[in-house]
């Protein structure tokens, strides 16, 4: 019985992985693991001392550019592979494969995350690779959620990348300006300042994450509720 949902299931999910990443899962996945190759190479020849922070900055990068392409052109790979007014044409069968594809592309990114981690604490620097990977996994869900919502109000993938771009260069300015607060994106859990209390830093992060994880959620939400109008995707 099992052996019977399983076929159909793997198919189903290889055919998903191919509208997602356009046929270019590959691309991204070397060119992800490229720039991580790339950012230990520069941590190993610099003079600071690496570090799990420094672990936690390796693979920020390579875990958002997995997640960034099928959530910024999900919906026009949709419209160039003519499946959209299918997706439309069923009531509420957008939801769920547009869940479908967040929840195939984030579980991607998460096994991927999770094997840099890996790689991470055998070669360069011992660090516990599953929480490494968990906490790199939050500001990516951020981006990867606020991508599907600009996607689905821009409805163009390479207008929504703009975008992306755009405010990702604001978060980054605003990095060294919101340094140690709640409301930091970029916020390095394992990065502990010498001049902070442990138990209000580590509270710090805490409500960092539930901040991130709910307005990912929102984003979510008004994603779902932006496919609604038919009219402007079809």
């Amino acid at each position: 019985m099992k052996a019977y949902f399983i076929a159909p299931l793997a198919k189903l999910t290889k055919y998903n992985i191919k509208i997602i990443f356009g046929n270019k899962f590959l691309y991204f996945m070397l060119s992800a693991v490229g720039f991580y190759i790339l950012t230990v190479a520069l941590s190993l020849i610099s003079d600071d001392e690496i570090t799990s922070a420094t672990g936690y900055n390796m693979l920020l990068v390579p875990s958002i550019l997995l997640i960034f392409y099928p959530t910024c052109f999900g919906i026009q790979n949709d419209q160039d592979a003519k499946i959209i007014e299918i997706i439309f044409g069923i009531p509420n069968y957008r939801y769920k494969v547009w869940l479908l594809r967040l929840a195939i592309s984030y579980l991607i990114c998460f096994i991927l995350t999770l094997f840099l981690s890996a790689v991470t604490n055998w070669l360069v620097v011992e660090v516990p690779p599953f929480e490494l990977a968990v906490q790199v996994m939050v500001p990516a869900l951020f981006i990867g959620m606020l991508c599907f919502m600009l996607s689905t109000i821009v409805r163009n993938g390479n207008g929504t990348a703009v975008f992306i771009i755009i405010i990702g260069l604001l978060l980054f300015v605003l990095n060294s300006t919101l340094g140690v607060s709640k409301w930091n994106l970029f916020l390095n859990p394992f990065n502990l300042p010498l001049d902070k209390n442990p138990e209000i830093y580590y509270n710090t992060v805490f409500n960092n994450r539930i901040i991130i994880l709910l307005t990912s959620f929102v984003c979510l939400l008004t994603g779902l509720y932006k496919t609604q109008n038919r009219e402007k995707f079809i």
